[in-house]
């Protein structure tokens, strides 16, 4: 019988507007923005909703918020397609939390207050410290890997074939970016972020997010849910925690955790959450896999009419 992934959008896929429309047109949607609202202390929803940008994109919001329209978008396909079953979950980043609550490891409200606290506790690495990234396009993981080592920046994201992304002080950054150009990259983009997500920069954030999570219930996931740290299934309640800390300057082996669950037996994908690019890194991993995704009203219906076929 084929299987069914979940996989949650991260950091990046944030829009002004995100989850608007899914709100007006669903009782079920404005009913939980209201509930993080209440939740978190603050108007999330109209952040999303209305901006303006500078505030959505900064990490204390888009977190939070990329947390809120993934869970959102999950419930609704939910109710669209009541025959929905799904034997696997992963998410890119902080989207790894979106996944752990869609497999009730975590609960709602808790993984929305455990990433909150993590986007804020990465804002304030980011301001402490000066970083970067860079996506590159058209090098395998062992050239990267080399252009790290000379360039002395890290190995953030294993997205997919040809595409991964560097990270680390800002100031090695162009040096990183000739370096991996050198060795024969197609392309080599800095990118417009904050800081050096993924990489040890961001350390002085994990006493904080350990002591959030050993605040919180982390209960035996329902279905397996693949690890951004080691690419495969995280192994149990206990590990949890201690994963998601080593997560925030781990690589994000995006790449591994697809093609472990394809091995296991996924053949349908399903995008949760703002934006497409989980689908576009798929077509570059598999293109004779299914792929869906929920971003808003339109793809909602689009996927539950496939999904009710």
């Amino acid at each position: 019988m084929a299987k069914t992934a979940l996989l949650f959008a991260g950091q990046g896929a944030q829009v002004v507007g995100m989850g608007k429309d899914l709100a007006e047109a669903h009782p079920t949607a404005k009913s939980l923005f209201a509930e993080a609202d209440e939740a978190l202390g603050y108007g999330l929803s109209e952040i999303c909703f209305s901006g303006p940008e500078e505030e959505l994109v900064r990490t204390e919001h888009a977190q939070p918020a990329i947390y809120l329209v993934g869970w959102i978008a999950l419930q609704l396909l939910r109710e669209q397609a009541p025959s929905i079953s799904f034997e696997a979950t992963a998410g890119l980043s902080l989207g790894e939390f979106t996944a752990l609550a869609a497999a009730d490891a975590i609960g709602f409200e808790d993984g929305l207050r455990v990433v909150r606290r993590r986007g804020k506790l990465m804002q304030e690495a980011c301001e402490a410290s000066s970083g970067g990234m860079a996506a590159i396009v058209g090098l395998d993981e062992e050239a990267v890997r080399g252009v790290c080592e000379q360039a002395g920046v890290s190995l953030a994201n294993l997205n997919c074939p040809g595409q991964i992304v560097l990270s680390g002080d800002a100031d090695k950054m162009d040096a990183a970016c000739e370096a991996a150009k050198a060795a024969g990259a197609k392309r080599a983009i800095p990118l417009p972020v904050a800081g050096a997500y993924h990489s040890p920069l961001m350390q002085p954030s994990q006493a904080g997010l350990a002591e959030a999570l050993a605040k919180v219930e982390l209960r035996e996931p329902s279905v397996p849910v693949y690890s951004n740290v080691t690419g495969q299934a995280h192994v149990g309640a206990a590990s949890i925690a201690g994963t998601m800390v080593d997560q925030v300057t781990s690589s994000v082996r995006w790449e591994a955790c697809i093609r472990a669950m394809i091995a296991d037996g996924v053949t349908r994908f399903i995008e949760l959450g703002p934006g497409t690019a989980l689908t576009g890194f798929m077509r570059r991993i598999d293109r004779g896999l299914e792929v869906l995704n929920v971003a808003d009203n339109d793809s909602l219906a689009k996927s539950a009419e496939a999904l009710n076929a």
